[in-house]
């Protein structure tokens, strides 16, 4: 039947409103139980829930007296990456059983204390201002879900402190809500059988002891028990760190003595010990950091140290000494500057200025020439192992090979003498005339297993190694290890593995043998950079191009030879000359490798270029004047396709080195003014990828070692977040030096503005060197090198760290580790 019949029949199906009593609708019973805000978050169960109960069976005669909570989850937030955030959560009328935070979009967070009404987290690291929503959710005693909602909008990293000013002081500056701590002392003992040290230069048995002039650090983390790594662990770890050098006068009572005409065996033996490598269990406790000196992982590596040669050149008739006849065996290490971290937890150290330490007689260019042929004596110059004019005596730091053996028999101080022995085999196999070509290598040390022989790896090269820094890792890609060559007009080069990465290579325990994998065989190749902002890797193999027996300037025989002289065949592929490449550092997030040229007194106007473009000359407010390029500067390039084993890439400069004050037209390209002035760059460091410091827009540590400066402030550490190769454009300006005038061409990157800080400036005549944190990003631990480095026992110019917590003090400094931490325990730097 149709509806036009059925009204026409006066059909009525009692679909009218009868109801005329006053009792309410469902809508007025929601209202009185449930507020309009609560309606519109909980639901439609809610709304069912608050009228008829949880179960809408259970008896429609009964009345329901359950009731709900009212809830807030505070007003939105807005904060940048880094920050700890706290949500705000409230329970404002009923009573609740349960409370619970949870995110409900945006970059996923860890929520701390998620089940009480004051959760937090720490701000991602995010690129563009991000919104992260969360729900604060009550469940009341009666088991009625209330909910509310806020947002968290997190704005890219900042360097969130004020820059410290520039200072004289003798103390350790560093922002205001900050915390510095001496974690690790020059002498400090690490084994209990050793006693404090009197820093008096009494102490003896520095194989025992911290040594000096602290350098290059990794922190590892360690298991909360034994002796297995976590590296996930911020609060208990191996500290792994270099001794580059000493403050000689500071180790004995009235500084170094000589009789007739001979250092004494005790006190040279006293200095070479006190170089090498410390490993030391470092906790954090309630009441901070300290190092246990007891810990069975401590250990000392000195130039005596056992060592193992890996890699093309092991067993060569290059490394044949006394000592190792077949090449195979090394002792020691010395000069150590820079590190490196591998991700299978070891440690590299690099053998830096090892060349001055070697004696040779006069007429020792003779002699060699006579034993091994005229190219000895062109490879020994060439690494700065040359005798003097005419062939004259070169006397070796600290002249310690004219000290007595300590016994009949015992080589360690003899080995420092390269002097050839007309009277033993040719071959080397009786002296030490090869115990130079022994150093200059990179040296692999496993921290978990004191027993453990560190082995030096041949394949990356024989150099003034700085540092070797791995490049991102990605699966079934062969990794790269950037490394500079530090001295003036010296080379950056790259070690690219034949093995590719595997994820599984990182946790595993025969880590030693890892190394082996992916730094014995491989190519090395030396930069090259173009004026017009690209550059090439030029392969380092024997055979290839200039690298062979017809060379001119140096007849290669093999592999071994071209590696062990690897500058030599940087001079013979025809590399760029730098203004001292010291340390490198790989932007995680973006792979770019960034290189400090710490400064070069012998840059002239006529031999600039385009990656190393300044000639200029820098006056001291206390006279005199600083020529050449003396403030340095930081390059950076990025690799062809964003890949470990590209052959070119590009490159620009990051930031110029030099005081606000000066011509910002020809020498302060990078518009520094007195929050971030700096000279002489030397050590570098992205934070760790582990936390948001590392991530995103990761920050960069900058470290100074400074000679053109010092008139004016101490060493000191920036932090910066930088850009990326070219984000800035080609800049022509004037050189004028020593008569000579001439316009260059350069690429720089943009200014860095308020993204780069002054965050430290250290004590007296330091060198601030050596940096790395926990995963967590909170603790950061720095060395502070040769403070009061100019004095003696008699005549002492700082007092630091004694002087840390007053500003003046009385005793010798002392080279030490410190660990800086946020007072509100945040991350350093955000």
């Amino acid at each position: 039947m149709t509806i036009e019949s059925l009204s026409t029949i006066g059909y009525d199906d009692g679909d009218i409103d009868t109801n005329v009593s006053a009792n309410p609708h469902i809508g007025e019973l929601i209202a009185s139980r449930y507020s309009r805000r609560q309606t519109l978050r909980g639901g439609i169960s809610a709304m069912t829930a608050a009228v008829f109960g949880a179960g809408m069976l259970a008896g429609c005669d009964q009345d329901d007296e359950r009731r709900a909570t009212t809830v807030t989850a505070g007003g939105a937030i807005t904060t940048s990456v880094g920050k700890t955030v706290t949500l705000n959560g409230a329970v404002t009328s009923g009573n609740s059983a349960s409370t619970a935070w949870t995110q409900t979009s945006g970059p996923i967070v860890s929520l701390a204390n998620a089940t009480g009404a004051a959760a937090s987290f720490t701000a991602p690291a995010v690129t563009a201002a991000t919104p992260l929503a969360f729900q604060f959710t009550s469940t009341s005693t009666d088991g009625i879900r209330s909910v509310a909602d806020t947002i968290v909008t997190v704005a890219p990293a900042t360097l969130d402190f004020t820059a410290v000013p520039k200072s004289l002081a003798d103390v350790v500056a560093v922002p205001s809500g900050y915390q510095v701590t001496v974690l690790y002392r020059l002498g400090d003992p690490i084994n209990g059988s050793v006693g404090a040290y009197a820093n008096d230069g009494s102490d003896t048995n520095f194989s025992a002891r911290a040594g000096d002039h602290h350098d290059g650090m990794s922190f590892f983390g360690l298991a909360a028990t034994g002796t297995t790594p976590d590296p996930t662990n911020s609060s208990r770890g191996l500290l792994v760190l270099n001794h580059e050098n000493i403050t000689q006068s500071y180790l004995h009572p009235n500084g170094p003595t000589t009789v007739a005409g001979a250092r004494p065996t005790a006190e040279v033996l006293k200095e070479i010990e006190a170089h090498g490598v410390s490993v030391v269990e470092i906790n954090r406790g309630t009441s901070g950091w300290s190092y246990v000196n007891s810990s069975s992982l401590n250990r000392r590596i000195t130039p005596f140290t056992p060592m193992d040669f890996s890699g093309p050149v092991k067993g060569n008739a290059l490394l044949f000494t006394g000592y190792s006849p077949t090449g195979v065996a090394a002792r020691g290490t010395i000069n150590n500057c820079a590190n490196g971290t591998m991700p299978w937890n070891t440690y590299l150290t690099n053998e830096e200025n090892w060349a001055g330490y070697f004696r040779r007689e006069a007429g020792d260019n003779a002699r060699r020439t006579a034993a091994l042929g005229a190219r000895s004596v062109v490879a020994f110059s060439r690494y700065g192992l040359n005798t003097g004019s005419n062939d004259a005596l070169k006397a070796g730091n600290y002249n310690w090979a004219t000290a007595a053996a300590p016994a009949a028999g015992d080589t360690r101080i003899a080995k420092f003498n390269a002097t050839v022995d007309a009277t033993k085999a040719a071959n080397g196999t009786g002296d030490f005339r090869n115990e130079p070509n022994q150093y200059g290598w990179v040296v692999e040390i496993d921290p978990f297993d004191p027993a453990s022989t560190p082995r030096k790896r041949t394949a990356l090269g024989r150099m003034n190694h700085e540092g070797c820094v791995i490049g991102r890792t990605i699966a079934g890609v062969r990794p790269a290890f950037y490394m500079g060559d530090d001295a003036q007009n010296e080379y950056v080069y790259k070690f690219v593995s034949s093995a590719t990465w595997s994820a599984a290579d990182a946790s595993a325990t025969n880590r030693l043998a890892i190394g082996d994998k992916y730094l014995d065989t491989g190519t090395l190749y030396v930069g090259k950079f173009n004026a017009d902002g690209s550059g090439q890797w030029l392969p380092l193999v024997f055979g290839q191009g200039a690298l062979t027996g017809a060379n001119s300037a140096y007849a290669f025989t093999d592999q071994a030879d071209v590696l062990t002289h690897a500058r030599l065949a940087g001079d013979a592929l025809g590399a760029t000359k730098m203004d001292r490449p010291e340390w490198t550092a790989v932007n995680p997030v973006t792979g770019e490798m960034y290189l400090t040229l710490t400064n070069n007194s012998s840059r002239t106007v006529a031999t600039t270029d385009a990656a190393n473009p300044r000639a200029y000359s820098d006056p001291k407010t206390t006279g005199g004047a600083s020529n050449g390029n003396p403030n340095g500067h930081v390059i950076r390039l990025r690799e062809t396709g964003d890949s470990s084993e590209a052959l070119a890439f590009t490159w620009d400069i990051y930031a110029f080195g030099a005081g606000s004050d000066l011509n910002p037209a020809n020498i302060n390209l990078s518009n520094l003014d007195a929050t971030n002035d700096f000279s002489s760059p030397d050590g570098l460091w992205f934070a760790r990828p582990s936390n948001v410091a590392g991530q995103g827009t990761p920050l960069l540590w900058i470290e100074t070692d400074d000679g053109a400066y010092t008139d004016v402030t101490n060493c000191m550490l920036l932090a910066a977040i930088p850009g990326t190769v070219g984000d800035g454009g080609t800049r022509t300006f004037t050189n004028s030096l020593g008569g000579q005038t001439a316009s260059q061409t350069t690429r720089i990157g943009k200014a860095p503005g308020t993204a780069l800080k002054r965050f430290l400036v250290g004590p007296k005549e330091c060198e601030i060197t050596g940096i790395d944190s926990t995963p967590d990003g909170r603790s950061i631990f720095v060395n502070i090198q040769h403070p009061g480095e100019g004095g003696g026992p008699s005549g002492i110019t700082s007092n630091w760290p004694q002087s840390q917590a007053s500003g003046t003090g009385s005793g010798r400094p002392r080279s030490a580790t410190i660990v800086i931490i946020k007072t509100d325990g945040g991350i350093i730097g955000l």
